[in-house]
């Protein structure tokens, strides 16, 4: 845990503490919840909602501790003056559901109000196109003996308000999108869609994947498709104040597709679907098996836990894809949701075949099959994953002259022609070093260094100057006023003038070239972390694990990692922490299907 998070949960356990023993004159009492109010804090900061009280022990140093029993504790904490209760949440600062999970007053709100939000896409009556839609349906996508999950996704998200597909890269959902907005617009020409993405990469990357899907299209469809995804801040209207759409001010439209949805964190996913009408189809597109967001929540991992469909479901979809309704079946749940008849996932791989090795070791990582994955690495395969066994403090030998190799093309381009923004863009494109961590000698800050004096050795000996030619920036803050925001990628090019310009890619397709001094808090891209790759896709990767296991490293954070990959992967990492790794899962505490379940069941008595 970091110092700024440590002192952030020691100054509000205090505050905490304050308030139970003003109201309660307990000093006992009074330090227990103390002890809550740290424990919680220091959840979020790992990306927790909550804090289950039977997790407290544990983590106050288990057996042993000064803490109650856990039926005390409960009562302890309700009769606080600090702790609300879901039918009771009043104005303080935390509350303790049912099922004795410890909240911060402003994370169960968010909870409450999106399973709200939720309830209400899925209680909407199914409607059914007509048959023009779904012979267009059928023709977009072909019929044959087995059924197309790409199809049967489409079918759902015109049936209904609320799907939730679910698919690794190369399963197929830019297509599938495609497909339903061309049979959504043969339903209504003037539909209003939006396509929106958490991050500005995301954003950029979905637009380019829709328009390369949609050339089969006929040039009057195509024509009305939208062009431009945008960032979920820019679509919100975000300002310093907060957000210009809310539920009060809902925005103009009538279908959203978010892509890249995992990375949609608890409260900005409630704040974007409040801003959905009621009306309007919400169409999420992720990847259940990748890292949660950064902040608190995994709140698409959650939704995607049920892709189960009930009978008339299935007879619906069968009827709109020509199918049998027994050739319709669906995954089993991870878990029962109210969300059933909403979920779709996609397995089928279309970019690489079944004996990719790719493909293989993220399936591998995916079920925590460390030994089957160990025993691949060692055996090779296709040439489309190469292990490079460096488990030393530093990167080892061959691990920099991966670095040095992966970045040549785009050492070479820039020789080649200084001033081409559009080609230093593509061939910075193709390559990229992901580090689990970002501090270390093998994190994304050290392995910058490195390339940075690589770079400047290669293209501007003898310089100085930070803003050397070729040097990557990512922009860390959204700035909406220089339409920047955080994860957009810019080149720095000589100008006209020979003083340096960052080079950004535009919505036209060019690229804007902006002075130095002007750029939003930013930092040097040749490596980035795990997390921060997240929405971007790249020819050749190098992932670099530290040489010891560390909290962050998990099942999750390698799948995301490898199947950042079109191509090829070089995976430098020591076998421990390899196994380790895979070992590891990413397990967030929430309450949102809970939250679900009590919407859905205070709905129950008006709908019958």
């Amino acid at each position: 845990m970091s110092a700024p998070e440590q002192a952030l949960a020691d100054g509000f356990a205090s505050m905490v503490e304050r308030w139970t023993l003003a109201h309660t004159g307990d000093p006992l009492q009074a330090g227990w919840l103390r002890r809550a109010a740290q424990a919680l804090s220091l959840a979020i900061g790992e990306g927790h909602v909550c804090l289950p009280l039977a997790a407290l022990d544990a983590r106050d140093g288990g057996p042993g501790s000064d803490l109650p029993d856990l039926p005390t504790l409960r009562q302890a904490l309700q009769a606080s003056g600090v702790v609300g209760t879901p039918a009771a949440p009043g104005a303080c600062p935390l509350v303790l559901d049912d099922d004795d999970r410890l909240y911060l007053h402003r994370h169960f709100d968010y909870e409450r109000r999106l399973a709200q939000r939720l309830l209400r896409a899925t209680g909407a009556p199914p409607a059914l196109p007509d048959d023009a839609v779904a012979q267009q349906l059928q023709a977009l996508f072909g019929h044959g003996d087995a059924p197309d999950w790409q199809m049967l996704a489409a079918a759902l998200a015109l049936r209904q308000r609320l799907v939730v597909v679910s698919g690794g890269p190369g399963t197929g959902k830019t297509t599938t999108v495609v497909h339903l907005l061309a049979c959504l617009l043969q339903q209504n020409p003037d539909a209003r869609i939006a396509l929106a993405a958490p991050t500005g990469k995301a954003a950029a990357r979905m637009s380019e994947a829709l328009l390369q899907r949609a050339t089969h299209l006929p040039p009057a469809l195509r024509e009305r498709l939208p062009a431009q995804a945008s960032t979920v801040h820019r679509l919100l209207g975000a300002h310093p104040g907060g957000f210009a759409h809310d539920a009060a001010r809902p925005l103009a439209i009538d279908v959203l597709v978010v892509d890249e949805a995992s990375m949609l964190d608890l409260a900005l996913a409630t704040r974007l679907f409040e801003a959905v009408p009621d009306t309007a189809r919400l169409i999420l597109l992720g990847d259940k098996d990748q890292l949660a967001a950064v902040e608190s929540g995994a709140v698409f991992a959650e939704l995607s836990a049920d892709p189960s469909l009930s009978a008339p479901c299935i007879a619906d979809l069968a009827r709109l894809c020509a199918l049998a309704p027994a050739q319709i079946v669906p995954a089993a749940p991870l878990q029962p949701s109210p969300l059933h008849d909403s979920v779709v996932w996609l397995t089928r791989n279309f970019r690489f075949g079944a004996e990719s090795h790719i493909a293989r070791a993220a399936t591998q990582v995916r079920e925590g099959q460390a030994g089957e994955l160990l025993q691949g690495l060692r055996d090779g395969g296709d040439g489309s994953l190469h292990w490079l066994e460096d488990g030393a403090a530093a990167p080892a030998a061959p691990t920099l002259q991966c670095l040095r190799d992966g970045y040549a093309a785009y050492f070479d381009a820039l020789r080649e022609a200084p001033g081409d923004a559009a080609g230093a863009a593509r061939a910075f494109a193709r390559f990229r070093v992901l580090c689990a961590l970002r501090e270390g000698p093998r994190g994304a800050l050290a392995i910058n260094r490195l390339l940075e004096d690589e770079a400047r050795a290669l293209l501007a000996p003898g310089s100085a100057s930070p803003w050397f030619t070729g040097r990557p920036v990512m922009v860390l803050r959204n700035d909406p006023v220089l339409r920047l925001f955080n994860g957009d990628i810019g080149i720095t090019l000589p100008g006209a003038d020979g003083e340096p310009r960052v080079h950004f890619a535009d919505a036209s397709g060019g690229h804007r070239a902006l002075p130095p001094l002007r750029l939003p808090a930013h930092e040097t891209a040749f490596a980035m972390t795990v997390h921060k790759a997240q929405g971007s896709e790249f020819d050749e990767v190098l992932v670099l694990l530290p040489a010891q296991p560390a909290r962050v490293l998990t099942r999750e954070l390698l799948y995301t990692a490898l199947t950042r990959a079109r191509q090829q992967v070089r995976l430098a990492a020591g076998a421990e922490v390899l196994a380790a790794t895979v070992a590891a899962r990413t397990r967030r505490q929430s309450g949102l299907l809970a939250r679900l379940r009590e919407a859905a069941q205070a709905e129950a008595p008006a709908c019958r």
